[in-house]
């Protein structure tokens, strides 16, 4: 640990004194409720996706891909919000800070990739569903997903090599953030606002009016799945916002005008509100992708019932063991022939079934 705070002091040491307040307050409540809605959503949305894969649908790969990259942000939460209670001092390892801060911003990007892979797919399917079959295979995905990993992965290294740990005016260790920003994040910044938002965004909005405007001159479809596609396509598209618009914004504001503390004080609690709305994009990708279709509700039930079957299975097994070691039974059994023993387990079977019968008809009602 002395190593560790003696290279901050080395690396970088920031005059800035900024109120870290919202920290203690505001992102705690953020990341505890993102970690506990957002682990069991994406275990089940990972589910789901699997269904699909199995079912030989591309979708499926794309759906898993962008669960597990949020997962993988939802492990590092738990380190956050012991970074941001002890008022934003890093007292882990500087290799550890580094990996929490890519899982942290990379996600973000590697969502946005794959929620442009979704979307295409799905104006694929729609506008053209004989044309670029081609496109639509489990390989393609699997390719272009190779492909989205390994350019976050390069930029992941990028940051790994170039991030480094930073000290406050009150000693704090900094993690992944400089203030005022350093002369090397202009450009990265800008990198990201436009291939990493902007031009998302765009191809989000062409791929769903496309989609849009097919489902309305369609007279085969339901009014009723209309209204569903239209509202799953709105929701989708201003969640994206929500979540991504405003700390994007930011991080172009940021590289434009934010040259001292002064101004990095006056920016940084909207900045860090922008960038907790990023956190609710893992609770919403399984809202909307997973758990918004009555195929998904059907394919829970059967998971649920085979749940339970198991579990009514485990407990008759326990019934018949216990019944069978009382002493009673053995008084019973060395009246019996051992002829006539296999018989009687068998009828012991058949009343055990008629009940579970019986109280899973009574769950039905």
């Amino acid at each position: 640990m002395q190593d560790f705070t003696r290279n901050a002091t080395e690396n970088n040491s920031t005059d800035c004194t900024i109120n870290h307040s919202i920290h203690q307050t505001l992102s705690p409540t953020i990341y505890i409720l993102v970690f506990v809605v957002g682990l069991p959503a994406n275990c089940l949305s990972l589910y789901y996706g699997y269904l699909h894969i199995r079912a030989k649908n591309e979708l499926g790969i794309y759906l898993c891909n962008l669960t597990i990259a949020d997962l993988f942000y939802i492990f590092s939460l738990p380190f956050w919000l012991q970074y941001v209670l002890q008022h934003d001092n890093w007292t882990f390892d500087a290799d550890l800070c580094k990996i929490c801060g890519i899982l942290l911003y990379e996600n973000i990007y590697i969502s946005v990739g794959f929620l442009c892979c979704i979307s295409i797919d799905r104006y694929l399917a729609v506008v053209y569903p004989f044309r670029f079959y081609q496109f639509r295979t489990i390989k393609a995905a699997v390719v272009v997903s190779i492909i989205i990993w390994g350019k976050e992965i390069l930029m992941s290294w990028f940051f790994f090599k170039n991030a480094d740990i930073s000290k406050d005016a009150e000693s704090h260790i900094i993690c992944f953030e400089h203030y005022p920003i350093k002369d090397w994040e202009h450009n990265i910044n800008y990198y990201r606002f436009f291939a990493g938002f902007l031009f998302p965004f765009f191809l989000l909005l062409f791929s769903y009016c496309g989609i849009l405007r097919v489902v309305r001159k369609s007279h085969g479809t339901q009014k009723k799945t209309k209204i569903q596609i239209k509202c799953l396509v709105s929701s989708t598209v201003v969640i994206f916002l929500v979540c991504f618009g405003p700390y994007h914004i930011l991080l172009v504001i940021r590289s434009l005008f934010e040259k001292n503390c002064m101004f990095a004080e006056k920016i940084f609690n909207i900045y860090h509100i922008s960038l907790l709305l990023t956190s609710f994009n893992c609770v919403a990708d399984p809202l909307l992708y997973c758990f918004s279709s009555e195929s998904t509700y059907q394919n829970f039930v059967k998971l649920r019932d085979s749940c339970l079957t198991c579990l009514r299975c485990l407990r008759t097994k326990t019934k018949v063991s216990y019944q069978l070691k009382t002493p009673e039974t053995l008084r019973k059994s060395n009246s019996v022939p051992t002829d006539e023993e296999p018989e009687l387990l068998n009828k012991l079977h058949t009343v055990t079934e008629m009940k579970d019968s019986s109280i899973a008809s009574i769950d039905r009602l």
